[in-house]
């Protein structure tokens, strides 16, 4: 009998397939061949799941999105039912910025998606409600923060929120090896030490 094909599990091969091509390869080589080359399938099978560059990527960075998550989840998981939401923060924070491979495959795919959005009007929707979304999360822990009293009542949550993600900027410096891990990781501490002074307590 002919094997059954798990279709979603094709195309999550197929996206990690992708993942591999930017990371080691750069978005340069990001072609539908390219990509269905390192899959080991050919083009005309990778075209039967996506039938577009942009198709595929924008559903990489979703399986890419769903596997942050996931570790993000992990890394709380051993923090109680109710983590401090400094901890939060810094889950989240450091989950976007390229510290360890899998963050790193994210990060440079991220940036060839930046590329294609600027001349793609379906992909620059799809991407900025993404980012949207991941702002929204991240200045709903703010907030909760703000209102539970554990970062003070006269700070600004979208202000706190714009800075918070300002942090990620760290990921060009880190890429070109301009600063190191350590000193992002300790940049990003200090910073959140600061934010939750006046409130009550920031357990690290």
């Amino acid at each position: 009998m002919p094997k059954q094909v798990d279709h979603q599990e094709r195309r999550e091969t197929i996206a990690r397939a992708l993942w591999r091509v930017v990371e080691q390869r750069g978005a340069t080589h990001l072609t539908l061949r390219e990509v269905a080359q390192e899959a080991g399938i050919s083009l005309g099978q990778l075209q039967h799941y996506f039938g577009s560059r942009a198709e595929l990527l924008a559903f990489a960075m979703d399986l890419a999105g769903e596997q942050s998550a996931l570790r993000v989840g992990r890394a709380l998981a051993g923090l109680g039912e109710r983590p401090h939401p400094r901890a939060v923060l810094r889950a989240m924070l450091v989950e976007l910025l390229p510290l360890h491979a899998d963050a790193r495959a994210t990060s440079r795919m991220s940036a060839a998606y930046v590329l294609e959005a600027l001349h793609d009007e379906g992909v620059h929707a799809r991407a900025r409600g993404s980012l949207l979304q991941g702002r929204a999360a991240v200045e709903q822990v703010v907030r909760q923060a703000i209102a539970d009293g554990m970062i003070a009542a006269d700070r600004d949550p979208v202000v706190e929120t714009d800075l918070l993600l300002a942090l990620t900027g760290f990921t060009t410096l880190l890429e070109l090896n301009v600063v190191e891990p350590a000193a992002v990781l300790a940049a990003v501490d200090q910073y959140l030490d600061r934010l939750f002074a006046a409130g009550a307590g920031s357990p690290r």
